[in-house]
């Protein structure tokens, strides 16, 4: 599947710079181009709201997302995990992606039409009340998030469907009918499908954000209601777009031999029937090489987490205003759409190609680790030298440290879209189908989880230690350095082992074999394998 095409390419220098495609590939790589881009539509669209929703809610701040993630998200990720292996055992790929998509949008339509308009009636407030009279001041985040549960359940919802939708899902497809010549070529283009979307979705959300309120409409008492149904409203159309879409690539194109060896189809569901959570959990704990990959999903979200709840903490108090809030995280996602777009063309696929797996895997920790400097440093200075810092800028402390915070954010969402998604994605192609399908379910659907809600386990531990952000903030910053030193080595142990794993030259190597050394571990032994003549 475009392997040889990609060891003898015919392009010119331009065009294997920007579009490495041959023209019989567009029928197969365009609608999963199209597909890609409207997940993540969606998923930018909810991002902003789900914020929106929890943050300013009834007694609620930004300190309630670190308990949100702990207590809800991670259990959250699980059952979703769990139905998608029970669902995988059972159906085929097709049907299971139609079913978990129709579990999200079947929320989303419940929410709008009747979690949201009976909000009041169905939140308890009086208990909440009580609640917060009587436990120390640093629950109020798990407090909040009990109150407005609603809104939490939402946050939820929007989040996973990030992890299930797109990374489980999507990539999971991709990764099976896409073959390693194909995905050196593809994947950065699909990076330019996913990250266009932010653009697209943070202008829309920005210009609904603007308008007032409509006593035209049948739906809303105030503009922000009418703002998000609106926007749920789209959600929802672009989900049945997404559902129609896949169906046509299943049915129209993958039943070419062009584009899908039937082969791996057969392979693929003999493979299903022995997937569980258990059989992957112990797969993932017998492999280094999976390990390795799970310990970098896992550090990654520990840094984000650590590094974003500061930041929307600054965020809602520079923007207390629901409006004001939604339409500035919508221009932050609208920018970043550009940087990652820019980047998924000229950075990502070409860093892959020239400098090699392990230097690109290297750009986002040393991304994280420089922005999150300047961001923590500025923090410190408006609560040391608030003066200092307005002299030498003409700016509020505050909005200073929103600045450096949005210029973080940016950075390392645009560096975790592009070069760590495609060097992740890219990991897993060159295992059978047996170790991808059973690591993915592990890496994508729990370990992503499992990093989000340990960055958020030590934001609330601290909170409930010292009631604030500002007090938290040394202990975060120690943290944060610690992590991302482990996320630097075990990412270059994986690139010792994906690097000899895809320089295998000799057909008389079985992929069992390799994987086989891999789970020992035994390196020597690999790099032995790797040199084996054809």
């Amino acid at each position: 599947m475009g392997e040889s095409e990609d060891l003898n390419p015919e392009f010119g220098r331009l065009r294997s710079f920007f579009w490495p495609i041959y023209r019989y590939e567009l029928k197969k790589l365009l609608p999963m181009l199209l597909i890609f881009f409207l997940i993540t539509f969606n998923y930018n669209v909810l991002r902003t709201m789900k914020d929106t929703l929890v943050i300013n809610g009834k007694d609620s701040g930004a300190e309630v997302i670190p308990f949100i993630k702990v207590w809800f998200m991670f259990p959250g990720a699980v059952l979703l995990t769990f139905l998608f292996t029970r669902l995988a055992n059972r159906y085929s790929r097709e049907i299971v992606f139609y079913s978990m998509i129709s579990v999200f949008l079947l929320f989303f339509a419940v929410f709008t039409l009747f979690l949201y308009p009976y909000r009041e009636f169905l939140h308890p407030n009086d208990f909440a009340d009580k609640l917060q009279a009587m436990l120390p001041l640093g629950f109020k985040g798990l407090i909040a998030a009990f109150r407005n549960w609603t809104f939490t359940l939402f946050y939820v919802m929007s989040e996973i469907w990030g992890n299930i939708v797109l990374s489980l899902l999507m990539w999971g497809f991709v990764n099976q009918v896409t073959g390693l010549g194909e995905a050196k070529r593809f994947y950065a283009l699909f990076g330019v499908g996913i990250n266009s979307s932010g653009i697209i979705a943070g202008w829309l959300s920005m210009q609904m954000c603007l308008g007032d309120f409509n006593p035209n409409l049948p739906f809303g008492t105030t503009a922000w209601e009418q703002t998000m149904t609106l926007l749920i409203s789209t959600v929802l159309a672009v989900g049945v777009l997404i559902l129609v879409v896949f169906r046509w690539l299943n049915k129209k194109v993958l039943t070419d031999p062009r584009y899908y060896d039937p082969n791996e189809a057969r392979k693929e569901k003999k493979v299903r029937g022995n997937v569980s959570m258990r059989d992957s959990f112990k797969y993932l704990m017998k492999s280094r090489y999976l390990l390795y990959l799970a310990i970098i999903v896992i550090t990654y979200n520990i840094v984000i987490n650590l590094v974003e709840v500061v930041w929307k903490h600054e965020v809602s108090v520079l923007y207390p205003n629901k409006e004001d809030y939604n339409y500035y995280m919508a221009k932050i996602t609208m920018i970043m759409g550009c940087f990652a777009t820019f980047t998924s063309m000229f950075v990502a696929g070409n860093s892959v190609r020239r400098f090699g797996w392990s230097f690109t895997s290297m750009l986002t920790p040393a991304i994280l680790l420089v922005t999150s400097i300047f961001f923590f440093s500025a923090h410190f200075a408006k609560e040391n030298f608030p003066d200092l810092l307005y002299a030498l800028t003409g700016m509020t402390p505050l909005a200073v440290v929103v600045f450096f915070g949005s210029a973080q954010n940016i950075m390392s969402r645009t560096a975790k879209y592009t070069v760590f998604d495609e060097t992740r994605e890219m990991a897993l192609i060159p295992l059978s189908p047996d170790c991808k399908l059973k690591g993915k379910a592990i890496i994508d659907g729990v370990c992503s989880r499992l990093g989000k809600s340990t960055g958020s386990f030590i934001h609330q531990s601290l909170f409930i230690v010292f009631s604030n952000i500002p007090s938290s903030m040394p202990y975060i910053t120690g943290m944060l350095a610690s992590v991302i030193g482990v996320w630097i080595a075990v990412t270059r142990l994986l690139g010792r082992q994906f690097n000899a794993l895809t320089a295998v030259k000799g057909e008389g190597v079985k992929v069992t074999d390799i994987e086989a050394t891999i789970a020992a571990g035994n390196q020597e032994k690999l790099e032995e394998l790797a040199e084996q003549p054809a």
